[in-house]
Order: C-alpha cells, then sequence, then structure tokens
C-alpha cells in the first residue's frame, strides 16, 4: 500500500478475518475486554492497578524481573545498594502500568489522551518542519512510550517502524491502537521507507537505545558497561537523510504523561567518527534516564550483547 503520493510502502493495516471469532482467540478477546472496562476507570484507580500489576509481574516473569535489578545495578555502579532497591521497585509498578498505559494508547477517546498529555520543547522542532525539512526523533525507551506515541500524534503526527506481533488477532489490535492518531508505519526492515519520510519533511521515531545484536552496532560505555553494544543504524539514518535528529524522552507528570524534545543533535551526521558520536549519543541518553530512572525498560537485556574480547555474560 502506499503511503503518500510518493510511493513509501508502508505497512499494510490488517483487515479483521472471520477466524478471529473461534475459540482459539477467545483468551485474547476476554483480556482484551476486562482491559478495556477497567480503562474507563477515573485515571487515579488505573494507577492503583498498574501497581498491583507490578507485583504480579514478581510472579509470572522472575527471570525479567531479575533483569531489571541487575541493569540497574550494572548501569549505575556507584549508587548504594537502598537506591538501587528503591529504583527498582518503583520500576515494577511503572512496569505494571505499562500494560494499561498500551490499552489507553490503543482505547482511550481523543479528549482523555489530550487530558493527560502534553508535548514540551516542541517549538524548535516545528519551526524545522516548517522550513521542510523531517525530524528524526531518537526516544529513550521508557516503559510509557505506548501511550506517549499516541499522544504526540495529537501534536504532530509521527512515522515508525512497525514490527508485526505473531499472533494474527494481537496484530490487528496492536496496528489500529498505535496508528489511531498517527500516520503510518513502515516495516521493521524498511530503512529506504524510513529515509524517504525523513526527507519528506515527517518526524519519525526511532530508538537507539536497544541491543541489536553486535553485528549492527560497535561497544561503547553506557553506564558503568564500558563496553555496551550500540547501534551503528543511529548514525546510517542520521547521515543518509537531511533531517535533524533530536533527543526525546516520554516522561510523567502528576497529572498524567508528556514527551520531551531536547536540543538538536549535530554531531550525528558523521559516520566517520562513529565510536565518538555514539559515545555521546550514550551519555545523553543516559542523562535523561537518570530524569526517571524508574521508567525505563530494565527488563530489556541492555547488556545481553558482549564483545569478542569480553564474551562472558553480565546476566548469570
Amino acid at each position: 500500500m502506499s503511503a503518500n503520493s510518493d510511493s513509501i510502502k508502508s505497512v499494510d493495516a490488517p483487515a479483521f478475518q472471520w477466524q478471529f471469532i473461534l475459540p482459539q482467540y477467545w483468551l485474547i478477546w476476554l483480556g482484551a475486554a476486562v482491559l478495556y472496562l477497567l480503562l474507563w476507570l477515573p485515571f487515579p484507580c488505573i494507577r492503583i492497578l498498574g501497581k498491583g500489576f507490578g507485583q504480579l509481574i514478581k510472579l509470572i516473569a522472575p527471570k525479567r524481573v531479575d533483569i531489571a535489578r541487575q541493569n540497574i545495578a550494572l548501569c549505575f555502579p556507584k549508587w548504594s545498594e537502598e537506591k538501587v532497591n528503591k529504583v527498582f521497585k518503583a520500576n515494577l509498578d511503572r512496569t505494571g502500568m505499562a500494560l494499561f498505559e498500551t490499552g489507553m494508547g490503543w482505547w482511550w477517546p481523543e479528549w482523555r489522551v489530550k487530558k493527560h498529555f502534553h508535548v514540551e520543547g516542541f517549538e524548535d522542532v516545528q519551526k524545522v518542519l516548517d522550513s521542510g525539512r523531517g525530524i528524526f526523533g531518537l526516544a529513550l525507551h521508557n516503559v510509557n512510550l505506548e501511550f506517549a506515541c499516541r499522544g504526540i500524534g495529537y501534536t504532530h503526527q509521527i512515522i515508525a517502524f512497525y514490527r508485526k506481533h505473531n499472533n494474527p488477532l494481537m496484530d490487528y489490535l496492536q496496528y489500529h491502537g498505535r496508528n489511531r492518531s498517527n500516520k503510518y508505519m513502515v516495516h521493521k526492515r524498511n530503512s529506504k521507507a524510513f529515509i524517504q519520510a525523513m526527507d519528506q519533511g515527517e518526524l519519525c521515531i526511532y530508538m537507539p537505545d536497544q541491543d541489536y545484536g553486535a553485528k549492527q552496532s560497535i561497544f561503547v560505555p553506557f553506564g558503568g558497561v564500558e563496553q555496551t553494544a550500540t547501534t551503528t543504524g543511529t548514525l546510517m539514518f542520521a547521515s543518509r537523510t537531511n533531517a535533524v535528529p533530536y533527543l526525546l524522552t516520554p516522561q510523567y507528570t502528576s497529572s498524567g504523561y508528556k514527551i520531551k524534545f531536547t536540543s538538536a543533535l549535530d554531531y550525528l551526521g558523521d559516520p566517520e567518527n562513529a565510536e565518538e558520536a555514539l559515545t555521546r549519543l550514550n551519555e545523553e541518553l543516559l542523562t535523561l534516564v537518570e530524569e526517571q530512572p524508574e521508567s525505563y525498560l530494565w527488563m530489556h537485556k541492555r547488556f545481553k550483547s558482549r564483545p569478542a574480547n569480553a564474551p562472558e555474560s553480565l546476566y548469570k
């Protein structure tokens, strides 16, 4: 399907299938229905439910919980054990809330999203967009990113990569939920379409802080881990488009959420200085993590890939 007149290939919207009414999908429908109904509760009540689900995560995903604690300790080796535990416990609450934030992003009506969400620091970004240049948005992967991406669409529609869900019904719900306030999505491996979108003046969102494997990365410091696999895709996109790179971070507020845009990153366009550029980027990412460390996606194996000269796993 063509996303616009210039024929950027977007992800085709999955259609409803009659098979979705079969018994094999009933549990998904039941779970979605229960979540949908809970999302009509007052927002403070939803936050209480999120904390409760965070405690449940300790029982249903103990390995991921251990990974979160280990990641925090690895990333901030100078922190006291007391502070590590405090951030870890708060992160469980925020991770539990992420289930509800996903539902909020997919199904909340427009008026309710706008009530609990705002964008900070967009004035300079808008000037770039008004000039005809695109924005290469480098998003910190906080656990509330799903809801934040829905919210930002009411300030300016975004384009992002899309990873198809293995379950067809979940893929149907996920796609249509994510695309409610935004422009379109491109397949996670369609880098050409992502570059074309930025060159056409779009606001595109990319996550530079995940472990995409050693082959697509170089090893530079991230917090206390001196050799952290850091994707070179960031430099590839920055050097092949005229878009302006901006860091952005989804954060919690007393009344809900915000996405905060920081200053433009003018050092990512030169792939010849990859190590220096990605080291500096990781430093800036870590500064944003430290603003709300309990909100970061610590359950992801950020330090899974190891360099050849230090192959031992950090998750033993």
